[in-house]
């Protein structure tokens, strides 16, 4: 199947590794080109090289209020264009409400929140007519994880105003998706594990409760991610799409 993604630009955030760079990876395998952005410059810079040269790593913080720009610009700079962009953020520290600082609180919603919905808004103003706004979340939008109070709050705003935005952007024939992943085989889904006495027993007890018994890899989340960006995809929007292996067991 053609996504016809072929020379299409997007900007993806987060993407040095994990799941945003998952994405980027599918991306320019079916043929688009891509802003890879991370905090450190050296593993932007060495993450856009893997990926060849429809690929440019440009060094940006999130929560930079001058970040939207800029990738917009590079985007623009380097490859002519902008059709898209995938809003893809670490997730903030673990914790419980008792042990969740202020600071750490201020800082997630600055990277998270805040630094999400500045992108998205910035984009929203440069996107034409076949473009797209994608962001991915987490299945803590519809149920809660335990240890991860900060996200857990975060992540059911973002999509809340993931469908705002839809609504507002359809009209112009743009549209908004989000990614709701759950147990990926990432970093960071395997530093959450191993939180626990015994990491191997939660993997377990984890896959347990997936109806396809297992943690999905990142490359399945990356083809997913794929098709919502392209225009393979143009009647879907305002949709929070489940990459989970059917962890979620409601409807």
């Amino acid at each position: 199947m053609d996504l016809g993604l072929k020379d299409r630009v997007y900007v993806v955030t987060g993407a040095t590794r994990g799941l945003g760079n998952a994405a980027a990876r599918e991306l320019v395998a079916d043929g688009a080109k891509v802003v890879v952005t991370g905090r450190d410059e050296q593993r932007a810079v060495d993450a856009a090289a893997e990926l060849g040269p429809n690929a440019v790593g440009v060094a940006v913080d999130n929560a930079d209020a001058e970040a939207p720009a800029r990738l917009i610009a590079a985007a623009r700079e380097h490859f002519g264009g902008f059709d898209g962009i995938l809003v893809s953020v670490g997730g903030p520290p673990p914790g419980f409400v008792a042990d969740t600082t202020d600071e750490q609180w201020q800082a997630s919603f600055e990277s998270v929140f805040l630094g999400a919905v500045r992108l998205a808004r910035a984009a929203a103003g440069e996107l034409e007519a076949g473009g797209v706004i994608g962001f991915v979340l987490s299945g803590s939008v519809h149920e809660p994880i335990p240890g991860l109070t900060i996200s857990n709050a975060l992540r059911p705003g973002l999509a809340g105003f993931g469908k705002s935005l839809a609504d507002e952007l359809g009209p112009r024939g743009i549209r908004v998706v989000g990614l709701l992943p759950a147990r990926i085989d990432t970093d960071r889904v395997r530093e959450l594990d191993g939180l626990s006495a015994d990491p191997e027993a939660t993997r377990a007890a984890n896959e347990s409760r997936i109806p396809l018994r297992r943690y999905g890899t990142a490359e399945e989340f990356g083809r997913v991610a794929a098709f919502l960006l392209s225009p393979a995809a143009s009647y879907l929007t305002g949709i929070m799409v489940p990459v989970d292996g059917g962890m979620r067991h409601g409807f």
